[in-house]
């Protein structure tokens, strides 16, 4: 609802309220927050194939890259949004330390798990 059409609010905004005084704004653009989201995406995918290289399976079968792919760039997007939602209070940002990290931690565990975990019990 922020910045649409007949509203007469901007994208940039101030902390009202108790905290008004700690000078915390908003400024950043919604651009910011989409190229973070593709670099979780593209950190996902890299992510899944080192795991690939790593994890080795004797009886895997063709096709498995794509969904390994897609797992790890999904692991990151879920990842990245816990991330951001854990560390980033005042100001959420996609490309943060703390969404950074979740997205790394979380793609690498579900790459994990299907490498590993899941493709044990198939």
């Amino acid at each position: 609802m922020w910045g649409g059409r007949g509203t007469g609010r901007s994208l940039d905004w101030a902390v009202s309220g108790p905290l008004a005084g700690l000078g915390l704004t908003h400024t950043h653009s919604a651009m910011q927050n989409w190229i973070g989201i593709g670099i979780w995406i593209v950190v996902g995918v890299l992510i899944a194939m080192v795991m690939k290289a790593l994890i080795k399976r004797p009886e895997e079968s063709e096709g498995h890259t794509v969904v390994l792919a897609a797992l790890g760039a999904f692991g990151a997007l879920i990842g990245g949004m816990l991330g951001v939602g854990l560390g980033e209070f005042f100001d959420p940002r996609a490309l943060s330390l703390s969404g950074t990290v979740g997205a790394v931690v979380f793609a690498t565990f579900i790459s994990w798990l299907y490498r590993w975990g899941i493709r044990t019990l198939i």
